[in-house]
């Protein structure tokens, strides 16, 4: 009889350990399915355009009263990446009229932004050692604050509509030069 119960016991531990084993092949965490596990970011390829902007596409864009330079996005140029990644090309114009041409990106899933390149002589250059760096919003020329916070994202999560965008970078209805504010209405210094 004691022969039979150890053989009992034995299988019983065997289930016991199988089942177990079972339970955590299921476990989200164990399989990289959950889907509230933190996603790391990878970034997709970027290629630099190919053409100057174009002068017809060119939307200007306010960005605040202590600023004094000038701002504008070209609307064709603006892609957005299936990496999370909205991508642009910016004009910036001081006041004597000298021009800056970059083409950037903005993550707004942390609010960060990255400078692929300038055009200097009509030719496109990379800068390899660009990062990533956070967005400033309380600097009077935080042009990419005005456009992550007007057009290019939905609170922390990329606008995916290109339409939307578009219709945000209006004159007459963008609040990207708005500081932003709280739930209760006031503003984050």
């Amino acid at each position: 009889m004691n022969a039979m119960f150890r053989k009992i016991g034995g299988y019983a531990i065997s289930i016991s350990m199988a089942s177990a084993l079972v339970a955590c092949a299921g476990d989200a965490l164990e399989s990289g399915l959950d889907p509230y596990a933190p996603m790391v970011f990878k970034e997709g390829a970027t290629t630099m355009p190919l053409t100057p902007p174009n002068p017809s596409t060119l939307q200007p864009f306010y960005v605040s009263e202590g600023t004094v330079f000038k701002f504008a996005v070209d609307t064709q140029s603006i892609l957005i990446g299936k990496d999370s990644i909205t991508r642009y090309i910016v004009v910036i114009t001081n006041p004597s009229g000298g021009r800056q041409i970059q083409y950037e990106g903005i993550r707004c899933d942390s609010f960060q932004w990255r400078l692929y390149g300038t055009l200097e002589n009509s030719t496109w250059r990379d800068n390899p050692l660009s990062t990533w760096q956070k967005i400033q919003i309380n600097t009077p020329n935080r042009y990419q604050a005005s456009l992550a916070q007007g057009a290019f994202c939905n609170l922390s999560s990329q606008e995916k509509n290109i339409n939307t965008v578009l219709k945000s970078l209006n004159p007459d209805g963008f609040i990207g030069g708005v500081k932003p504010s709280n739930s209760f209405g006031v503003i984050d210094n």
